[in-house]
């Protein structure tokens, strides 16, 4: 018997019951038989796989990360509170390219997984006098291997005021700044809006 507050099986329930990943064809009823055989990892991993599958709200999110916490899953905490920040506030997909040391760019690689970088970013906003307006937004390299100085990768971004960022689409360039020059070049790939209660995505 799976236990009533067990948060994964509360996460389960958030899902709609004709919910499934497409690519692998899991569906929540697939959830339920691992967890009813005490087989939480895997439980945890289909609930990821169905949340990329369909929007889900934040409380999903912090579910995952509640089960994650309970198995002593560190890094997958991290990457499911990340989750429930985009969920709840927005956030933006990017194909993220650093210049190269030489050029002026951070000396040291960007940590994948980690979110705890704050760079500046230029999204095409101006100041009255006509200068790049900034703005801050959390990043995440994406992947196992960290983004090197000259190397491109997936990245996610979890902007401090998402609403300065819907003006953007997919295939628009933005500007990554940690001091002058830019440290990087990047063009977006993802908008995704904050959810509302069902998970279903705001309107801008």
């Amino acid at each position: 018997m799976v236990p009533q507050d067990s948060p994964l099986l509360k996460a389960a329930r958030l899902c709609l019951a004709d919910v499934r990943a497409e690519e692998t064809g899991i569906e929540v009823a697939d959830v339920l038989g691992y967890l009813k055989h005490d087989e939480w990892e895997i439980a945890l991993l289909l609930l990821e796989d169905l949340g990329d599958a369909h929007p889900q709200p934040p409380e999903f999110w912090s579910l995952l990360a509640d089960a994650a916490r309970r198995m002593w899953l560190m890094s997958d905490v991290a990457w499911y509170e990340w989750r429930h920040d985009e969920a709840r506030n927005g956030g933006i997909r990017a194909e993220l390219c650093l210049v190269s040391t030489e050029n002026g760019s951070r000396a040291t690689p960007i940590p994948p997984s980690s979110g705890i970088l704050r760079p500046m970013w230029d999204i095409g906003h101006l100041t009255p006098a006509g200068e790049p307006l900034l703005t801050i937004a959390r990043l995440w390299v994406e992947g196992r291997d960290p983004l090197k100085p000259g190397g491109c990768s997936a990245v996610r971004l979890l902007p401090l005021a998402f609403e300065h960022w819907r003006h953007l689409r997919p295939g628009d360039p933005i500007m990554m700044h940690e001091r002058r020059p830019p440290a990087g070049r990047a063009r977006v790939i993802e908008i995704m809006q904050p959810s509302t209660a069902d998970g279903q995505p705001r309107e801008s």
